[in-house]
């Protein structure tokens, strides 16, 4: 995999789609991660972007998962 020395982060607010890219080669295919997340590859089969719709709501339960993972954690911890 080849440094990314132009990676950006783009958000539509309107769409509420987030897309990470990697390159700006163009796309040859993609693949559906999940619902609302897409991998886009180029010709060589090299990832360059991810597209996450609905990324407002995936942003917040993602973080808050973390959130309470770590919370969960550190009470075991004490016990």
């Amino acid at each position: 995999m080849r440094k990314c020395n132009t990676c950006q982060i783009r958000y539509f607010e309107q769409e509420d789609v987030l897309t990470l890219v990697i390159s700006n080669d163009l796309e040859a295919n993609s693949v559906e991660i999940s619902p609302n997340i897409t991998s886009e590859f180029n010709s060589e089969g090299e990832l360059i972007r991810i597209e996450i719709i609905n990324a407002s709501a995936f942003l917040r339960d993602s973080i808050l998962e973390l959130v309470q993972g770590k919370q969960n954690r550190e009470i075991v911890s004490f016990k």
